[in-house]
């Protein structure tokens, strides 16, 4: 420590005596100049420790990344106004239903067993019987037999079901005359088998009704009479 005291000790003893020498022949000049040279190694000594700061310094190779801004937009929804649906009109009226020609069977030969002793099922009373006719429906005229001006009529079998209606119609005869003439020679015909098919199985019945339970009747026959109107 001594050793270097001295040697830093011998440039600054130089530098004082030609100060204190160009103090004493002009202290003007010799101010400026001390202070121009202190300046100077002041600048010095700072560049020099500015590269030796620089070289002790890394190179930064780590990779920045751009500060990432999201544009503005205006983000769309999928939802839409709903239109309210409107008042519902009103209800219409009732629908008037069409008149059927329902009538009840006159005229047929139905043959009623005596009625049997009451029989008590499940806590309830039946009374067994055979069917029996309720309402019948006029068939429509055919067509060309009404052009022709032909007449006659029509027998059909069919089976009455447990309910009472009427199910697999089969024509068995059929004739053209005049059913109100007594002296009407008939000759076959099938002019009126399949409006008279159709009527029957619009006809309703009660079941017959055996042990207390309603049962099915096949082989039923049943005569369609088509007769013309008289014009006044």
């Amino acid at each position: 420590m001594q050793s270097v005291l001295k040697i830093i000790s011998i440039p600054l003893g130089v530098i004082h005596s030609l100060y204190v020498k160009a103090f004493n022949a002009n202290r003007w000049v010799a101010g400026i100049t001390f202070s121009v040279l202190i300046t100077t190694v002041l600048f010095a000594v700072m560049v020099l420790l500015i590269s030796l700061g620089d070289m002790s310094m890394k190179e930064d190779k780590s990779v920045k990344l751009a500060d990432i801004v999201m544009p503005e937009r205006q983000i769309e929804t999928f939802m839409t106004e709903v239109d309210k649906p409107e008042k519902p009109e009103e209800q219409p009226e009732d629908i008037a239903q069409p008149d059927v020609d329902l009538q009840p069977l006159t005229g047929l030969d139905v043959t009623i067993s005596k009625p049997k002793a009451q029989k008590m099922t499940s806590g309830s009373f039946f009374r067994d019987g055979e069917y029996i006719p309720l309402f019948k429906v006029t068939p429509i005229y055919p067509r060309r037999a009404q052009e022709r001006g032909t007449q006659g009529y029509a027998l059909v079998k069919f089976t009455i079901t447990e309910s009472g209606t009427v199910e697999d119609v089969v024509p068995v005869e059929g004739f053209c005359g005049d059913p109100s003439n007594p002296d009407t020679e008939f000759r076959p015909c099938t002019m009126f088998n399949s409006a008279s098919s159709r009527a029957a199985l619009k006809l309703k019945y009660k079941p017959k009704v055996v042990d207390g339970k309603s049962v099915a009747v096949e082989g039923v026959l049943h005569r369609f009479t088509f007769i013309l109107a008289e014009d006044d």
